[in-house]
């Protein structure tokens, strides 16, 4: 018999969403962290793509970032997860923005923090670079993946959604930088969406969106060329000399 090939790579998206936080008491995206797993194992994905975990971070800036890159590695490094690291791994962060009336797609981060209010964990920076060995306040990081295209195809299923280029200086902003600077140094692939509250746009229209959205990034992923392999590069950067 002849050889078939070697076999497609799959692509795993793991998903984040966020607790409570000042202002916003029940967070719609720890309500869609929760239930995405068992909500797609219902309603399927693409062929080739896996849901690897969904995990719900604290709304804190120093507080994410231990648990983030730990969540971060193990997409990398979890020998048991089964499943090859030549695939592609996409991080899809979920926040909410309380005064939104429609979702938007974030398009880059800013290496600053300057938090409108102290985080769960009394933190209030002022002007505080992300990722200090990074750069400036200033310095900007985008995804790799083609965001108006994405928002493009999700307006066509007649979604309320933007392309965005502002994630804010909250934490939002803060956990993007930090996916973003670990997506290059190894080689995933990182997006943040924030979503409105479930008082704007109900629970299963959200859940259907975020569907919708795995949907389409299993789509512009040949479009994407990283020229960074996946390495040991998982120290966290704030400590990085």
């Amino acid at each position: 018999m002849g050889s078939e090939g070697p076999a497609p790579s799959v692509v795993t998206v793991h998903v984040t969403g966020f607790k409570k936080f000042h202002g916003v008491p029940d967070n719609p995206t720890e309500t869609i962290a929760q239930k995405l797993i068992e909500y797609v194992e219902e309603k399927g994905l693409p062929k080739g793509m896996v849901l690897g975990s969904c995990n719900v971070l604290d709304t804190a800036g120093h507080g994410a970032v231990e648990p983030l890159y730990q969540t971060l590695q193990s997409a990398i490094f979890n020998k048991g997860s089964g499943f090859s690291n030549s695939g592609k791994i996409i991080w899809l962060h979920l926040g909410v923005n309380s005064g939104a009336t429609q979702f938007a797609i974030e398009s880059q981060a800013v290496n600053e923090a300057t938090f409108r209010c102290p985080d769960e964990m009394g933190w209030k920076p002022q002007k505080v670079q992300i990722i200090p060995t990074d750069g400036e306040i200033s310095k900007i990081r985008q995804t790799s993946l083609p965001v108006d295209k994405i928002s493009a195809a999700l307006k066509e299923k007649e979604y309320d959604v933007m392309k965005s280029d502002d994630a804010g200086r909250f934490v939002c902003n803060y956990v993007y930088y930090h996916s973003l600077w670990f997506a290059e140094q190894n080689g995933t692939i990182s997006l943040f969406v924030h979503v409105p509250l479930f008082s704007i746009i109900d629970e299963k229209t959200q859940m259907q969106f975020v569907a919708s959205l795995l949907e389409r990034n299993a789509l512009p992923l040949s479009m994407v060329v990283h020229p960074f392999s996946i390495g040991a590069h998982w120290v966290n950067p704030e400590y990085a000399q």
